[in-house]
């Protein structure tokens, strides 16, 4: 065989079954494998649009997401998915053609040094210029791309390579073992645990990629240790524990905020200090010693200083840590400010008010629903306010922020998990960003449903121009965006338009119960803002709840 046809092979020995890609003159011997050699392939209309559905499909489903493109611009299309991948830890193997190897560095027609722009958002990066290496690289790509923290890998495949036959084997890759725990390490966390009176547990998205939610979760029940999550933490823990504070930060509850502020002890799991977490950094938790948990050493002392940092499989260190703790008054303050600040959902006049549309559309999800969205007011309106159960099921651009991120990573988690509701929920800028890939659900029949909230504005920006520029409201205004229901129709995708409170649970049955696609365009107010917010340099405690 040759190296395109060894590829496509190899791919499937590693169990890959689903690729996402757009074909190009420099990838054409492997368009060209993929024709009958047994492996799914899922046309998107934009690379970009491959890339971030391969995110989908790796975060809803625990493996790894693979995406081809061709060389010079299919090839820097991919660099934005490279990213969002690289930003929140997500297994991804990228493809790339290249020009001949005979042309590299001639400025060939569409050629890009691929390889050297990608060294700065993925894990590693090859080039293969020896069709022998081929199946060495490919099992080094996949072992890179899951060992320890996960992450993207990118392989910049040669046109010629791809015709050049291939005679050798494809190694397997050993696993490596986890770390074995340090008793010394485990008694000083111990130690520290036992003696804190105000203990909080922070949860970031390591739990759900080390699959430790049960873990945590036990972790949680034996301690009965206050509990907080970083957006991409939400879902780890039980929602209705009653230690679950919901989830910190800029956008975070107030009850989790305060709980943060005043504590002695932060047991830091599978978590990075996020600045969009932190606040200022320097008033951050300002009594508390750390516990860090982590399969990244290079997360240690990054941002906070910890007492005690433990490299391992969370799964092993979590049930060595549990003990029960007198922290009864401690408990109860928590649970008295998560009742006090609870969020209200009586928002008066006739307009719709997003937050209490998502808690109903919530309700209404079973709990295997997968919830894709973009970058936004309504992403942190789906944090704050939306149930989730596991971590797989909650899909939110967070280290990278990408808008147009959720139309194609639905596209990802639908096609990963075909028997489960996954629903997009984005917003009026976000989906224009990767709009094309409703040809996608339209090509693969996908029953995507879709919430389209449209406040005619981009709603982050103009809030922040609102508060801290003066109400100078440059470039955030879309009073000219297009008919959405139209735009879906010419999909074939049906849809409606709902303005008042009366109207939402008729739609939400409707988008629910729809046997196709649909898309619930909910116009909503352009001076609704996201409460509570931590402005940028000051301490999470100092939460902004209204304009001034």
């Amino acid at each position: 065989m040759n190296g395109a046809q060894f590829l496509v092979q190899a791919l499937k020995k590693q169990g890959v079954t689903q690729v996402f890609g757009y074909p190009g003159g420099a990838i054409m011997p492997v368009y060209d494998a993929l024709y009958d050699g047994g492996l799914a392939h899922q046309l998107c209309r934009h690379e970009q649009g491959a890339a971030m559905a391969a995110v989908g499909y790796a975060r809803a489903s625990g493996q790894v997401g693979v995406c081809i493109a061709t060389s010079g611009p299919g090839a820097t299309n991919l660099v934005t998915g490279l990213a969002e991948a690289l930003l929140d830890s997500v297994p991804l193997v990228a493809i790339s053609g290249q020009v001949p190897c005979s042309a590299i560095g001639t400025d060939a027609f569409q050629e890009v040094d691929v390889l050297g722009m990608s060294l700065s958002c993925t894990k590693h990066s090859f080039m293969v210029t020896d069709a022998a290496d081929l199946g060495r690289v490919l099992a080094e790509a996949f072992a890179i791309a899951t060992e320890g923290r996960p992450g993207p890998v990118l392989i910049d495949f040669p046109k010629d390579v791809q015709l050049a036959a291939v005679l050798a084997q494809s190694p397997l890759f050993a696993v490596e073992e986890p770390e074995v725990l340090n008793p010394s390490e485990l008694t000083a966390a111990r130690t520290l645990i036992a003696a804190a009176e105000r203990p909080v547990l922070y949860v970031g998205g390591g739990v759900g990629m080390a699959n430790a939610e049960q873990q945590l979760r036990d972790f949680a029940a034996v301690t009965g240790m206050p509990a907080v999550t970083t957006l991409k933490g939400i879902g780890a823990l039980d929602p209705d524990s009653a230690v679950y504070l919901g989830m910190l930060g800029m956008h975070g509850t107030k009850a989790a905020n305060y709980a943060v502020q005043q504590c002695d002890l932060l047991v830091v799991v599978g978590a990075r200090f996020d600045d969009r977490v932190t606040g200022k950094l320097e008033e951050f938790a300002p009594e508390a010693k750390v516990i860090h948990l982590d399969v990244d050493a290079a997360e240690f002392g990054k941002r906070r200083a910890a007492e005690v940092g433990i490299t391992t499989d969370l799964k092993l260190v979590l049930p060595a840590l549990g003990q029960p703790l007198a922290i009864d008054p401690w408990r109860e303050h928590c649970a008295n400010m998560a009742r006090e600040y609870a969020f209200r959902y009586d928002h008066p006049g006739q307009p719709i008010y997003a937050p209490a549309l998502l808690k109903q559309l919530s309700a209404r999800l079973p709990e295997t629903s997968v919830v894709a969205c973009d970058v936004g007011q309504h992403q942190m309106w789906v944090a704050q306010h939306m149930r989730f159960t596991s971590p797989r099921n909650h899909l939110s651009s967070a280290g990278l922020g990408t808008m147009g991120f959720g139309l194609p990573a639905a596209i990802g988690a639908k096609m990963s998990r075909p028997e489960d509701e996954v629903v997009l929920v984005s917003g009026d800028g976000s989906f224009m960003m990767n709009v094309q890939e409703l040809g996608t659900i339209r090509r693969a029949q996908l029953k995507v449903k879709m919430v389209l909230l449209d406040n005619q504005r981009l709603g982050m920006v103009r809030q922040w121009q609102e508060l801290f520029f003066d109400g100078r409201y440059s470039e955030t205004i879309l009073s000219d965006n297009p008919d959405f229901v139209a735009l879906a129709a010419a999909f074939g995708i049906p849809g409606e338009t709902i303005t008042c409170k009366e109207q939402i649970a008729g739609a939400l049955e409707r988008l629910l119960e729809s046997e196709s696609a649909y898309l619930l365009h909910v116009a909503i107010s352009e001076e609704e803002n996201v409460w509570p917010l931590v402005p940028p340099g000051v301490a999470n405690h100092k939460m902004m709840e209204q304009r001034p």
